[in-house]
């Protein structure tokens, strides 16, 4: 089992950012799949989830109207997009997958996490 985050990088304020996150060793449409994020000498905030039991979507208030999360299951992905990127959105990104088919705002119920790829907003 392998989740394999990618597209971060550095944005301007404003900008957009769009997050892969590529499940290998088992079928991603079964479980729940969420983002998080980690700034510099923060917790680990939950951001996004996509239930795999209906496909609701659900964000945190801080991303809400302009983060989106979908997937693509034929290529076992889940995906990121982010627009009108703030300063306050730079850390770095990690993917995971739910333990159950519902979504959870707990880091505790996901078992399986990507590496983490890096966003920066700055200018």
């Amino acid at each position: 089992v392998q989740l394999q985050a990618s597209g971060g990088g550095l944005v301007q304020p404003g900008g957009s950012l769009r997050l892969s996150c590529a499940a290998s060793g088992f079928t991603l449409d079964l479980y729940a799949k969420g983002w998080f994020r980690q700034a510099p000498g923060k917790e680990r905030e939950w951001v996004s989830c996509l239930s795999s039991s209906d496909g609701s979507t659900y964000y945190a208030d801080s991303v809400k109207g302009r983060f989106t999360i979908s997937r693509d299951n034929a290529k076992n992905t889940v995906y990121l997009q982010m627009n009108s990127l703030k300063p306050e959105d730079t850390a770095v990104y990690y993917c995971a997958r739910n333990t159950y088919y519902y979504c959870s705002g707990s880091r505790y119920e996901y078992d399986y996490w990507g590496q983490g790829t890096q966003v920066t907003v700055s200018s």
